[in-house]
């Protein structure tokens, strides 16, 4: 069944203002699914969890629900499904305490394409350790990072490789099966960033082959959070810092505090619109998105060649993202205007494509773009054809 864009649009309540929105990859606008389910939640009685009252049964079962949400949405075991304030507060616990065992010797790498979120935490820990920091490059010209521009810096020192699923800001997406592969070869670890690529692609963590795979729900129609998947037994191997009176069962010990049940009632309504996007009504969730996200990236695909074909046409401009396999993401900037005076005028016009490096910052200083960046358009579920038609109008009058 063909992708329904209108049929989704109808749910996203924030559309009615008016604007197209190109600010996606930033955060996406939440369907009234996912609001719905969160003031549920807020207006029901809710407690610590546990089985007693109604109220322990409601937040325990809403914390077990969401964790088998996103073992369907990724492909991942449930009982390694973590959650926490933000993809950036997670793997700023994971690095520390995966850098309790590292030291002089030791080898970390971290890569240019890469979101600041999957590249500081491991800077500053490795730092800390005195373990030595290596860096993995990409074509600046091309946008491309090939298997080996990974692997080549892999070693039997190396303990843990981090890496994008895809690129925030050009787009870029690796081959992470087969450098995952190569890690482990290695005996290394793989932390995979899949904040930009969840939005956009159907995910297996076991294909995939990642010992940690780390997304944020706002970036497909969810609330603002931090989802972590790992292997159960990996994770009973890590001990971090915790209250001492809080479980030490995996993967409970890595929440910090009581979670927040209501954002948690927001991403399984998430997931459940992922899984509908399509309407078959059969299968189980996990065939059901699979299926679902396959039709968007169909639909993303044709609608993202239409807005490069129109970029194109643009005088003066410069465009950054050229990798072959790459999400609907656009970086450019246009000769003679200021990316932020840009971003003023699409907005003045109604159309939402924010300026700035957007926390790529190894990315931007590698293009060549300093820490201002440059314009970024990313398409997601709801984005259209007259989107990207008042998109290109808008700057085709700008650079006249």
């Amino acid at each position: 069944m063909a992708y329904d864009v209108d049929r989704l649009r109808e749910h996203v309540p924030a559309l009615r203002e008016g604007a197209a929105h190109f600010d996606g990859p930033g955060g996406t606008q939440i369907p009234d699914q996912v609001a719905d389910a969160m003031n549920d939640i807020l207006r029901s009685a809710l407690s610590n969890r546990g089985r007693g009252t109604a109220a322990e049964r409601r937040a325990d079962d809403i914390v077990v629900g969401t964790r088998q949400a996103m073992a369907d949405l990724l492909g991942a075991d449930a009982r390694g499904i973590v959650f926490g304030r933000s993809m950036t507060q997670i793997t700023m616990d994971i690095a520390r305490t995966l850098a309790q065992d590292w030291g002089p010797g030791d080898e970390v790498v971290v890569s240019r394409p890469d979101h600041d979120a999957d590249v500081r935490p491991w800077v500053i820990h490795a730092e800390r350790a005195g373990a030595t920091l290596r860096w993995a490059e990409f074509d600046p010209a091309t946008g491309e990072m090939t298997p080996e521009d990974v692997l080549k810096h892999v070693t039997p020192r190396t303990r843990l490789v981090a890496l994008t699923g895809a690129s925030n800001l050009i787009g870029t997406r690796p081959d992470l099966s087969v450098i995952g592969a190569g890690v482990h070869e290695h005996g290394a670890l793989f932390y995979v960033d899949g904040v930009h690529l969840t939005a956009h692609a159907a995910i297996d963590v076991s294909a995939i082959g990642c010992d940690f795979y780390a997304c944020s729900p706002y970036k497909f129609l969810g609330p603002h959070l931090g989802v972590l998947a790992a292997s159960p037994t990996l994770l009973e191997t890590l001990h971090p810092d915790k209250l001492l009176p809080a479980t030490n069962v995996v993967p409970e010990r890595f929440e910090l505090g009581t979670l927040p049940y209501e954002l948690l009632a927001g991403v399984s309504a998430a997931v459940d619109v992922l899984a509908d996007l399509v309407p078959s009504g059969e299968g189980t969730r996990r065939a059901r998105i699979l299926a679902s996200m396959a039709a968007l990236e169909d639909y993303e695909d044709d609608l993202h060649a239409r807005m490069r074909e129109g970029l194109e046409t643009i005088p003066g401009i410069r465009l950054y993202s050229n990798a072959k396999h790459r999400t609907p993401t656009e970086t450019f900037t246009i000769d003679g205007h200021a990316p932020d005076d840009i971003s003023a005028y699409l907005a003045e016009r109604g159309v939402n494509a924010p300026a700035g490096n957007f926390y790529a910052l190894e990315v931007s200083r590698w293009l060549g773009l300093g820490d201002a960046g440059g314009v970024r358009v990313g398409l997601a579920p709801y984005s259209t054809e007259d989107d990207v038609d008042r998109l290109i109008t808008g700057l085709r009058e700008l650079a006249v």
